[in-house]
């Protein structure tokens, strides 16, 4: 089996995160200062959402401005298909009860980056996805609440001594620190995905 822990997960995302932290953070806060610009803007988060992913699963350098990549507004019909699609589905099962919508977010979670990044259509890349995280949720839905949970304290603590000098103050320090601590978040999807992404489903 290609094992996959929560353990696994979360070491790999803290020392793949620090090795790009600053170009991920870069990318971040580039794609929230441009993400009013439209047609830039689609590229922009594809680069974000999926190219930063599959140069972090390759660990290739990451550059500063790859958010601005054009190769990524090539791609925008794939990716707003799958992404409708999914999207789609996620609700659905958030609607029923939202557990349901948990569970798919997680299964179809690669989805993207199969079609974007490993030229497979809209269903077959959600297919792929759901094939390769099958018996492997657990582990995945466990390290993002980890890793969740580590980013939330330092948001609130940073949030609560700056508000004391300034609320302004305060959340530009707290958009900085997302920034930086998204790449932990790159490093683990695209962790997941290296893993993955040639897996067989294994049984639960």
């Amino acid at each position: 089996m290609n094992g996959l822990t929560t353990g696994e997960i979360i070491s790999q995302a803290l020392s793949r995160g620090l090795k790009n932290m600053v170009a991920i953070a870069v990318n971040y806060l580039l794609w929230i200062i441009t993400i009013w610009i439209p047609y830039l803007n689609i590229g922009t988060t594809i680069g974000l959402l999926v190219g930063v992913v599959a140069k972090s699963s390759r660990e290739e350098p990451i550059s500063y401005t790859e958010i601005f990549n054009p190769e990524y507004r090539k791609q925008m019909g794939e990716y707003f298909l799958v992404s409708g699609f999914v999207s789609a589905g996620v609700g659905f099962g958030f609607a029923l009860f939202f557990l349901p919508g948990v569970v798919l977010s997680i299964a179809w979670m690669l989805a993207p980056l199969f079609t974007v990044d490993g030229g497979l259509n809209a269903v077959e890349a959600i297919r792929k996805s759901n094939t390769v995280t099958y018996g492997r949720k657990a582990a995945i839905f466990w390290a993002m609440v980890v890793l969740g949970v580590i980013a939330a304290v330092g948001a609130i603590i940073l949030s609560l001594i700056f508000n004391l000098i300034s609320g302004a103050l305060a959340t530009i320090v707290v958009i900085i620190y997302i920034a930086f601590a998204a790449s932990f978040f790159v490093a683990a999807q695209g962790y997941i995905y290296a893993k993955l992404r040639d897996a067989p489903a294994e049984a639960a």
